[in-house]
């Protein structure tokens, strides 16, 4: 048969609409036209790649598939070539057509809150929108730049409220918050308020002095209620590289509410910091390994991007609406590499996620849009009706979101260990925390403080002294009744990793002084 070549935006279309087997009436049907969409965004690309390099044309063989053809040259490829003239105005204007098309379905129709997989799929086009916008700067004109961009910065807006904050001209959109992020920068983000603010004096004690970590540090906070300015001045005068964000100053707070979300505030730090890679940790988070050592030698984080950490495998079978709820959502979706190995997910287990820590790379498109997902199901109608009653808290919008925004992340090997006390007789590890380890097997962070139960007693430090993975855990009846776990790997804690904990509690005190002092001076 005849081999065809492509030579207009159209023809790219229809090529590769044969070889995807797909009717070209089908595409009349709203379901399909993301699928046009995509395609369209392909075949400009296509069209500028045959410019720049005939070799690599799209050609029809006339059965329904496509293929490539090489034509040869005698031209030397590496020579370098005069500038090229800018894309066809018609293929342009057809990409800024379906762009738009498209654009006004999202707003025109938008989704309930109910569907966390749709909105993953309409992500999905977002970011082929975004990605095929790069791959076109330098082949368009900036008038059209500019109306590709600005487009894209209106659907992300109709989907997002959020990010459009009224009191923040500089402010406004999706490309200006991706612009206000500073590129190759790293740092750790602590959200918190008066609730929590004396465990957040704790953790960056335990990040300066204890583990000598460098890294920039954001406190993050809702609102001078949240966190008085007096409370921040305390927090910044602890050691230099320590800022204060407030995120009603980020975000429009109306559709968000976090003067009262509590968990809610956890996505928001990550999204609006300044850092391109952020540490996220709960206040009462305490490291055992500087952060320094996740961002820059772990690998699994490194590959995807994303690094997220286990909770404990507790109540099988006894969350069922949850988990027939997540099935529907992912119902049209392919799994990732860390959902298929999920056991909670395919074992029937309540709680996947402990998001006390949280490593994410905003540099890489795909986990920016998930986290922008996982905002989403943090906003208040969401929250209130579906995030916080399929699961508890903030954990589980986490991996969902870049589950469902097709992003790639990476989870622990394992699941959530136990840091506290040996019981010889019994062969237990009891405490009130939750354990967890670096590629190594070796502790990296456990959550609880550095009180041996923050509920019970608020003076009592403990430092642990064993700890065990992949056992049988025993939950106590409460928050105040110890946990214990059996039948796994026990082993005894390191004297380094006691010393750590060591001065991490003996500047806790330190600080508990400075703190009882400020307090009451204040009162």
């Amino acid at each position: 048969m005849p081999v065809r070549r492509c030579t207009t935006v159209r023809d790219c279309c229809l090529v590769m609409i044969a070889g995807l087997g797909v009717n070209r009436s089908r595409l009349l049907h709203i379901r399909y036209r993301f699928l046009f969409c995509a395609l369209a965004l392909v075949a400009i690309l296509t069209l500028t790649q045959q410019r720049r390099n005939p070799r690599g044309a799209i050609a029809s063989d006339g059965r329904g598939g496509s293929h490539r053809i090489l034509q040869t040259t005698s031209k030397d490829p590496y020579e370098s070539s005069p500038p090229k003239p800018p894309i066809h105005s018609n293929g342009l204007t057809y990409l800024l057509q379906t762009v738009s098309t498209t654009s006004t379905y999202f707003t025109d129709y938008p989704l309930p809150a109910s569907e966390f997989g749709k909105m993953g799929k309409r992500l999905q086009v977002l970011r082929d929108w975004i990605e095929a916008s790069q791959g076109l700067s330098h082949h368009v004109t900036p008038e059209s730049e500019n109306i590709l961009r600005n487009q894209i910065d209106q659907t992300a807006f109709s989907m997002f409220p959020f990010l459009h904050n009224p009191s923040q001209p500089s402010f406004t959109s999706f490309s200006h918050m991706r612009k206000k992020i500073k590129p190759k920068s790293k740092g750790i983000v602590i959200p918190t308020g008066q609730k929590t603010f004396r465990y957040a004096c704790h953790l960056i004690g335990n990040l300066r002095d204890a583990l000598g970590s460098k890294l920039p540090i954001e406190i993050v906070y809702a609102g001078n209620a949240d966190l008085p300015s007096s409370h921040r001045d305390f927090i910044t005068g602890l050691g230099s590289d320590i800022a204060m964000v407030d995120v009603l100053q980020v975000f429009n707070d109306t559709p968000l509410d976090l003067q009262h979300g509590g968990w809610a505030i956890k996505t928001f730090a990550a999204l609006g910091s300044q850092y391109e890679q952020v540490v996220v940790l709960d206040a009462d988070a305490i490291l055992l390994q500087a952060p320094e050592t996740i961002l820059d030698g772990h690998k699994g984080y490194q590959s995807t991007g994303a690094l997220l950490f286990h909770d404990r495998l507790l109540w099988q079978g006894q969350f069922k609406e949850r988990h027939k709820w997540w099935e529907q959502q992912l119902e049209h979706h392919t799994p990732s590499v860390a959902l298929v190995k999920s056991r909670v997910y395919n074992e029937g287990y309540a709680e996947e996620c402990d998001s006390g820590l949280v490593v994410l790379d905003k540099s890489r498109l795909p986990v920016l849009l998930g986290l922008i997902h996982s905002c989403w199901q943090n906003t208040k109608e969401v929250r209130d009706v579906w995030t916080y009653k399929m699961g508890y808290g903030d954990k589980e919008s986490w991996w969902l979101g870049l589950e469902l925004s097709g992003a790639e992340y990476t989870f622990e090997d394992h699941y959530g260990g136990m840091l506290g006390s040996m019981n010889p007789e019994k062969n237990k590890v009891c405490s009130f925390t939750i354990a967890h380890f670096d590629e190594q097997d070796d502790l990296l962070w456990y959550n609880g403080s550095l009180l041996k139960n923050k509920l019970r007693n608020a003076t009592e430090f403990d430092i642990p002294t064993h700890y065990m993975l992949d056992g049988e855990w025993e939950k106590g009846a409460t928050k105040q009744h110890m946990s214990c776990m059996k039948r796994g790997d026990f082993k005894e804690t390191s004297q380094e990793e006691k010393e750590i904990v060591r001065k991490s509690i003996a500047k806790a005190k330190d600080l508990d002084a400075q703190i009882e002092q400020f307090t009451t001076l204040e009162g």
